[in-house]
C-alpha cells in the first residue's frame, strides 16, 4: 500500500475516537493550547493527518494510531 493510499484520521477525530475529548470543540481547545503531541512534537493543527504507527501524547499517556481494516 502506498503512503498516499494509506488510511488516515485527523488529529481532532482521533482524540474523540479514543475518548480523550468528548467533542470536536474540546479537541480543538486541547490542540490549540499545545497540550497534544504527535510523534514527540507539540501539534497545534487539529487537521493534522495521522497514519498507522503515529503516536499521540496527552496528559502523560501515549496512544498509538492503529486504524481498523489495515491488516
Amino acid at each position: 500500500m502506498s503512503h498516499d493510499s494509506a488510511p488516515t484520521i485527523r488529529l481532532a477525530q482521533f482524540l474523540k475516537w479514543k475518548g480523550i475529548a468528548d467533542s470536536g470543540g474540546e479537541a480543538k481547545v486541547l490542540i490549540q493550547e499545545g497540550l497534544v503531541s504527535v510523534n514527540d512534537e507539540v501539534e497545534t493543527r487539529r487537521g493534522r493527518q495521522l497514519r498507522n504507527g503515529d503516536s499521540v501524547a496527552f496528559d502523560g499517556e501515549v496512544h498509538r494510531v492503529e486504524l481498523p481494516g489495515t491488516d
